[in-house]
C-alpha cells in the first residue's frame, strides 16, 4: 500500500514530515546507543580479581590476619593487596574516603563514631581484640587493679591513629586521668616495652592476641598484668568493649602464670567494606574469615567467631544471608570464578530471556495486529463516507457522482490487498461492507430522481 493513498483521504493521516522522521531517527539511533553501552556495562568481567585492604602496623594483629586471608584467597584467583597503616582510626578515614582505593580494612570496635553517608558496611566481627595494662612493680608493691592508681604515673597509651590511643583515653577519663595530671605518652608497643623495662614508664597500654610475639614477650617478663577490677561497670558506660577473662597458667602451665585469672576488657576487631564491595568477593572473605578466626582460642568456644554481634555500622546483606544459610548454592559446588561468571550473566540473561518470551508470544498478535489494520484503514474510510451519506438527506447530482466515484476507488484498492488465506474471510467481509455503502449510494440516487 502507498505511503499516502489518495482513496484514503477521509481517515488517512498527513505523512510524516521531513523534519519529524529526523527526529524520530535521531531518537532511533540515541536509544540503540544506550541499550549497547548498558549491555556493554553488564558484561564487562564479573569482578576484579584484586582486593585491597588496609590492615594496621606491619607487625600488628591486622596485619597478622590479612596475612593469614591472602593465600585463601588466592586459591580463587583473588589477590589480596595488603596495606599497612596506623591503625583502626586510620583504616577508618581511608575506607570512609569514596575515591580511594580501599575497599576493605579492620576497624577496632569502639575507635570511632560511624555516620550513615560513610557508605560503609560490617562484613564480620572477626576477634577479640584484649587490651593489656602492664605495669612495674615488685612483690612488696601494692597490686594495682584499678586505673585511677595510675594517676600522676607515665603512662604508654598507643601510637596517633590507632584505635588503642582512642580507647586508652577515653578509659583513662573513666578514671578522672587526664594529660593534666598525669604524663600520657604516644608511643608504640616495641618502644613501650623497653620503657617499662629501663624504668622510664610506670604503665603501658597494649592490644593483641595473648599468642602474639610482643604479648609472649609481655606476659614472660617480669611485668606486673592489671586485671580490671571494675570491668563490668567500664563494660557498661563503653559498650563496645567486651569483659573477658584471662586464665590462671595460660601464658606457662608449667611455671603457673599467671597465677590467677585475669580480667581484661576487649574491643572487638570487625572486617569493614565499602558497601560498594562485590557480594561475590564479600562471601570469599567470610568463608577465609571464618577459617581464620572460626577456632577456640583463650577467650572463645569453638565456632563464636566470625559473628555479627555488632552495631558499629550496618551489616551486609551478603552476611546476613551467609550466617542464615551459607555461600550461595553455585559457589558452594562449582569454582568460584565459574560461578561467579554464571551468576553474573545470569543476571544479564534472565530479564533477556523474559523479554525474549514475551516478544516471541507477543509476535503472533503482533502480525495479525498489523495485517487487520490494513484492513481497519478500508473500514474507517467506509464507515466516513457512509455517515456522510446518512447526514445528507438530499444530496445533489454532484455529490452522489463524487460518492460513487469513492466507492469505487475504494473497491478497486482493496481487491489489491494482498493478505494471507487464513485472513481471506476478513477480505470479503470488506467486499460485503463495500456493497452495502454502494447500496446506501444506489438508494440516495433514486431519491434524487
Amino acid at each position: 500500500m502507498p505511503r499516502h493513498n489518495p482513496a484514503l483521504h477521509r481517515s488517512q493521516k498527513a505523512p510524516i514530515t521531513p523534519g519529524r522522521r529526523r527526529l524520530l531517527t535521531i531518537g532511533a539511533i540515541l536509544l540503540i546507543a544506550a541499550l549497547g553501552w548498558g549491555l556493554a556495562t553488564l558484561l564487562k568481567p564479573a569482578i576484579q580479581h584484586t582486593i585491597v585492604i588496609t590492615t594496621g602496623a606491619d607487625n600488628g594483629i591486622y596485619r597478622g590476619f590479612a596475612d593469614r586471608y591472602a593465600p585463601l584467597l588466592k586459591r580463587d584467583g583473588i589477590t589480596l593487596d595488603i596495606r599497612s597503616s596506623s591503625g583502626s582510626i586510620e583504616n577508618y578515614q581511608r575506607l570512609k574516603d569514596p575515591d580511594s582505593e580501599y575497599e576493605v580494612g579492620f576497624i577496632q570496635s569502639g575507635t570511632t563514631r560511624p555516620k550513615e553517608t560513610d557508605d560503609l558496611q560490617t562484613i564480620a566481627a572477626v576477634s577479640y581484640e584484649p587490651i593489656w595494662v602492664f605495669y612495674r612493680g615488685d612483690a612488696t608493691d601494692t597490686t594495682i587493679n584499678r586505673l585511677a592508681q595510675l594517676r600522676g604515673k607515665r603512662i604508654a597509651i598507643g601510637v596517633p591513629g590507632s584505635g588503642l590511643l582512642n580507647v586508652a583515653q577515653v578509659l583513662l577519663s573513666y578514671s578522672g586521668i587526664t594529660g593534666n595530671n598525669t604524663k600520657l605518652l604516644e608511643m608504640d608497643a616495641s618502644k613501650a616495652y623497653q620503657d617499662l623495662e629501663n624504668g622510664t614508664l610506670d604503665a603501658a597500654f597494649f592490644i593483641g592476641r595473648p599468642d602474639a610475639s610482643t604479648q609472649q614477650t609481655l606476659l614472660n617478663s617480669n611485668l606486673k598484668l592489671m586485671s580490671f577490677a571494675q570491668a563490668d561497670a567500664l563494660v557498661q558506660k563503653f559498650p563496645s568493649l567486651s569483659k573477658i577473662i584471662f586464665p590462671r597458667a595460660s601464658t606457662s602451665i608449667v611455671n603457673d602464670l599467671p597465677q590467677t585469672d585475669v580480667t581484661l576488657l576487649a574491643a572487638t576487631a570487625l572486617l569493614v567494606s565499602k558497601d560498594t564491595l562485590h557480594p561475590a568477593l564479600a562471601y570469599l572473605l567470610l568463608e577465609a574469615a571464618k577459617t581464620v578466626h572460626g577456632g577456640e582460642d583463650y577467650f572463645t568456644p569453638l565456632g563464636a567467631f566470625p559473628n555479627l554481634n555488632t552495631d558499629e555500622f550496618p551489616i551486609s546483606d551478603e552476611s546476613t544471608r551467609y550466617f542464615k544459610s551459607g555461600r550461595p548454592f553455585l559457589q558452594r559446588y562449582l569454582p568460584f570464578w565459574l560461578a561467579s561468571f554464571i551468576e553474573r550473566r545470569l543476571l544479564i540473561l534472565l530479564p533477556f530471556m523474559a523479554l525474549l518470551i514475551g516478544l516471541l508470544q507477543a509476535l503472533p498478535r503482533m502480525a495479525q495486529t498489523r495485517i487487520k489494520n490494513r484492513l481497519v484503514v478500508w473500514y474507517k474510510e467506509i464507515k466516513s463516507l457512509e455517515d456522510e451519506i446518512w447526514r445528507t438527506p438530499q444530496p445533489t447530482p454532484d455529490k452522489i457522482a463524487q460518492w460513487r466515484e469513492e466507492i469505487e476507488s475504494i473497491d478497486a484498492h482493496a481487491s489489491q490487498i494482498r493478505m494471507p488465506e487464513r485472513y481471506f474471510q476478513d477480505v470479503y467481509a470488506l467486499k460485503q461492507a463495500i456493497g452495502i455503502v454502494r447500496g446506501r449510494i444506489f438508494q440516495a440516487a433514486e431519491k434524487v430522481h
